[in-house]
């Protein structure tokens, strides 16, 4: 029975290879100082960690499509502030996801791979808590241009998963690379991103350029580089979507003012 288990799960694994395969974890990375990557999102579904996000403003949350189209949002905790997993800290601000958005996310071929999660209150902005700014629409991100992957995602396709925030060091490259994806390798290294990383930022020159999307054949290869999805294609999506939300909250706000201005001239309690 065993080698029958054993013989299984090796035509598992060989069936995968070359397939693309949604990324999650930092390999070869290290560490991050403690709150030192404030924007940085935990994604969980009873308190167990599945995805990373960014926050992006006060009540969004930018992250990967793949990781919230087959979820039901009810389920759903965002959480800011938080560094190691296994240790709450007070700094920790919890959310429950009040609205999803897409923009045709394309799962066959991996297109569009970026959702907005409004969150049911702003989030309060601190020292362990801050919004990452995002490019302008078309920005380029020219290859050699050095960034920092994250997330909470294994150290390796067989190794656990790491309880503190884990970064990388890596490269913008363009070789097999497609035009809609920011593409990296981490240089003399075998590193990268992995199985659980998935929806968290790769930040470049203090601007989150782009969203952990996809690998091909393996964690840390070296054979591939790494996939995102280019947050520059997407920004005039993105704050037409904050715009309208910033707009809902003040007629929100007009009319709770009217309600009660009306209740107080009528005398009610």
């Amino acid at each position: 029975m065993a080698s029958l288990l054993l013989r299984t799960l090796l035509l598992l694994l060989a069936s995968i290879q070359g397939c693309l395969v949604l990324s999650s974890k930092i390999v070869g990375g290290k560490p991050a100082i403690p709150h030192s990557r404030p924007y940085m999102v935990s994604l969980q579904v009873q308190g167990n960690h599945f995805c990373g996000g960014t926050l992006i403003h006060p009540q969004f949350v930018m992250t990967a499509a793949h990781c919230v189209n087959q979820i039901n949002p009810q389920l759903m905790m965002v959480v800011v502030g938080a560094h190691n997993l296994e240790v709450p800290e007070t700094v920790w601000q919890v959310f429950s996801v009040q609205r999803l958005y897409s923009n045709d996310y394309d799962d066959k071929n991996k297109l569009n791979d970026i959702a907005l999660i409004e969150l049911d209150r702003p989030a309060t902005l601190n020292a362990e808590v801050q919004v990452a700014p995002l490019p302008t629409q078309g920005q380029s991100l020219p290859a050699g241009t050095q960034c920092l992957a994250m997330g909470w995602g294994r150290l390796g396709t067989m190794l656990p998963i790491p309880s503190v925030l884990q970064e990388l060091n890596v490269t913008v490259v363009t070789f097999l690379c497609r035009e809609h994806n920011v593409c990296t390798l981490a240089p003399r290294q075998r590193a990268g991103i992995c199985f659980g990383d998935s929806g968290g930022p790769l930040i470049c020159q203090g601007v989150v350029h782009a969203v952990d999307s996809f690998i091909i054949g393996g964690c840390a290869s070296q054979r591939h580089p790494d996939f995102f999805a280019r947050v520059s294609l997407y920004v005039d999506w993105i704050n037409s979507i904050l715009k309208k939300a910033e707009e809902k909250q003040e007629e929100e706000k007009d009319e709770e003012g009217l309600w009660q201005a009306s209740g107080s001239s009528m005398g009610n309690p």
